[in-house]
């Protein structure tokens, strides 16, 4: 790159978060990286400012409430920082049915997943539209472009919001030198199945269904680079894509319904 530019992580404490910050870091972009755990961000920026020598900057903010998107912002400003690359990727799942999860769990579902993004987005598009630079990636889902499937409820229907979402902004933001990909991955290596509860269920599936984080990352900065505004990562998560594509919906839905079990606690099971 002819010059520094600066790319900002949410959820970059772990998983496909922290192999966005490496790779970028390896490709020469200054971090800022945000997540809930303080700790894990300062031992992940202390480790990247080390082995790449790029500027790492943290902020420690919750997603969870409405207020963080515009206190990020504010926080950038006060040192002096703008942002050129936009990873959204902070989120987690459900392994629940809908009724049996509180509503105000829900509620920060649907923010973090949905609105922070859209939030965030919209914050940063002005400056990187006036500086005709910009790359924004979502961090959707295979289950995004699929038939939705029991305890999927909202996950599904977040992921598939921002693959629509970024298809359209790709769209209108064509010719100002700003990119907008939704990068797909199916199961991908990370802490996001310990969280739900779901890791002694979903270590049962066949190895080739899975990729780690870094090549997720890898692949997902390739296709923003190039302008994709919607991709799916790995080979084998590409094939059914396109085979669940092409069935008549309804076979699509018994199918995605009679795997369900093999990939989630369903019935309450957690």
């Amino acid at each position: 790159m002819s010059e520094r530019r600066t790319a900002l992580i949410t959820g970059a404490s772990a998983g496909i978060g922290k192999a966005f910050a490496e790779q970028l870091a390896k490709d020469g972009f200054d971090l800022i990286l945000t997540a809930r755990r303080r700790d894990r961000l300062d031992a992940l920026a202390q480790e990247i400012v080390k082995d790449r020598g790029v500027r790492v900057e943290v902020i420690a903010e919750d997603l969870c409430d409405p207020a963080a998107p515009e206190r990020i912002m504010a926080e950038l400003k006060s040192r002096g920082l703008h942002v050129d690359v936009l990873v959204n990727n902070a989120g987690w799942g459900i392994a629940q049915t809908f009724v049996e999860v509180p509503w105000h769990k829900h509620a920060e579902f649907i923010q973090v997943l949905v609105t922070a993004v859209a939030q965030l987005t919209h914050l940063v598009l002005p400056g990187m539209i006036e500086r005709r630079y910009g790359r924004i990636v979502n961090i959707a889902s295979l289950a995004g472009l699929l038939p939705g499937a029991p305890t999927s409820t909202l996950y599904a229907a977040a992921k598939s919001f921002l693959v629509k979402f970024s298809e359209s902004l790709s769209g209108e933001l064509g010719g100002t030198g700003v990119h907008v990909t939704a990068v797909c991955p199916g199961f991908t290596y990370s802490e996001f199945h310990d969280a739900m509860g779901t890791r002694g269920v979903v270590s049962k599936l066949p190895g080739a269904l899975w990729q780690n984080a870094d090549a997720v990352a890898r692949e997902g900065i390739a296709a923003v680079m190039r302008g994709d505004a919607v991709y799916v990562t790995g080979p084998v998560n590409r094939a059914l894509a396109a085979v669940m594509r092409h069935l008549p919906g309804e076979a699509a839905l018994r199918i995605v319904r009679a795997r369900a079990k093999n990939f989630r606690n369903v019935g309450g099971v957690h």
